[in-house]
C-alpha cells in the first residue's frame, strides 16, 4: 500500500521552523510506544541494488522483514533511478512486501564552492566526503530539488512520507522546504523529527563508517557502547550503507546487535513507528 501524503487540514498547525529556527521542536516522549527496531538502508539506487538486495535477504533471515529504504532519485548524477524499469519494479515489489520508500537527497553530492569556511570544508569534505547535499542549501534550491524528486516518485507510483538528507545534514531552510513540500518527517543522527506533531524523539542512530581501517575499528567500538547506552530507549535505530556488507567484522556485529535487539523489540520502518505513535496519541486525546 502506498503512503499517500494528505494535505494538512485547514486551520491545522503547520510547522514553519527548521533546525536552527525558533521556536525549536519539542522533545517527544516515546515511552508509551512499543519497543521497536528501525533499520534504514541508505543510498538505494540502481548502482547499489546488488548490495542492498544481499543486505535485505540477510536481514530478513535475522528477523527484520521490512526496513526503510532511502532511495536517491539520481545517485551521483548517474541517471534517474526510477528511469530504469527493472529497478522500479524491484522497488514496487519491496514496497508491496512492507518496506518503506523514503526520499534520500536528490543527487547525494555537494559541489565544492569557492570561499568556504573551515567548518564548511570539514563537514562537507572530511566528515561526509562531498555527499552532504542538503547541508547548507538555501530554501529555493532545496524546494526545487524536493519538488522535482517528489514529482518523479509520484509519476512512478511512489508517495514517500519521509525525506532524509544525505549524512543526516539538513539546513534549516532545507527543513522548511521539506515541510512545505508535504513531507511528514525527517531524521537526524540524533533523532526523529515528526513534522505533524512538531516533536523530535531523541534516539541516536547506530551507523558505521567503513572508508578506512581506523574508521571501521572505531565504529565497532562506538556502536557496541551506543547499543548498550540505548538499551532502555523505546526506539533503536540502525542506519546501514551498502559498503557495510563488504566488511565481515562490521557485518558480524550488525547481525549480532540485530539478533539481540529483536529479543524485546518489534522490527518496524519509520512510517509504521510514527503511525503507531500517532494512534496512541489520538487514543489518549479521546480519553481526556
Amino acid at each position: 500500500m502506498h503512503s499517500v501524503r494528505k494535505p494538512a487540514p485547514s486551520g491545522g498547525r503547520r510547522l514553519q521552523c527548521g533546525i536552527s529556527a525558533c521556536p525549536p521542536f519539542g522533545y517527544g516522549d516515546a515511552n508509551d510506544v512499543q519497543r521497536a527496531l528501525v533499520v534504514s538502508l541508505h543510498d538505494v539506487a540502481p548502482a547499489t541494488r546488488p548490495r542492498v538486495a544481499q543486505m535485505l535477504a540477510q536481514l530478513a533471515r535475522a528477523g527484520v522483514p521490512h526496513c526503510s529504504l532511502l532511495v536517491v532519485p539520481d545517485y551521483h548524477r548517474t541517471g534517474r533511478s526510477l528511469g530504469e524499469p527493472a529497478f522500479k519494479e524491484w522497488l514496487q515489489d519491496l514496497e508491496g512486501r512492507g518496506h518503506e520508500i523514503v526520499m534520500h537527497g536528490f543527487y547525494h553530492q555537494r559541489a565544492r564552492r569557492a570561499g568556504e569556511s573551515v567548518r564548511q570544508k570539514f563537514i562537507s569534505r572530511v566528515y561526509t566526503a562531498d555527499e552532504g547535499e542538503f547541508y547548507d542549501l538555501d530554501y529555493e534550491m532545496a524546494a526545487r530539488l524536493l519538488e522535482e524528486g517528489h514529482n518523479e516518485f509520484a509519476a512512478n507510483g511512489f508517495y514517500p512520507a519521509g525525506f532524509i538528507a544525505p549524512a543526516w545534514l539538513l539546513s534549516a531552510e532545507g527543513e522548511r522546504a521539506a515541510i512545505d513540500a508535504g513531507f511528514r518527517y525527517t531524521t537526524t543522527l540524533r533523532g526523529v523529527r515528526d513534522f505533524t506533531s512538531g516533536q523530535e524523539i531523541i534516539s541516536q542512530s547506530l551507523v558505521y563508517s567503513v572508508r578506512s581501517a581506523w574508521r571501521c575499528a572505531m565504529s565497532l567500538v562506538w556502536n557496541r557502547m551506543l547499543f548498550q547506552r540505548l538499551t532502555k530507549n523505546p526506539l533503536l535505530r540502525l542506519g546501514l550503507h551498502p559498503p557495510d556488507i563488504d566488511h565481515p567484522r562490521v557485518w558480524r556485529q550488525i547481525s549480532a546487535l540485530v539478533t539481540k535487539a529483536l529479543r524485546d523489540r518489534e522490527p518496524m520502518n519509520y512510517q509504521e513507528w510514527l503511525r503507531q505513535k500517532f494512534e496512541i496519541r489520538s487514543t489518549k486525546s479521546e480519553l481526556v
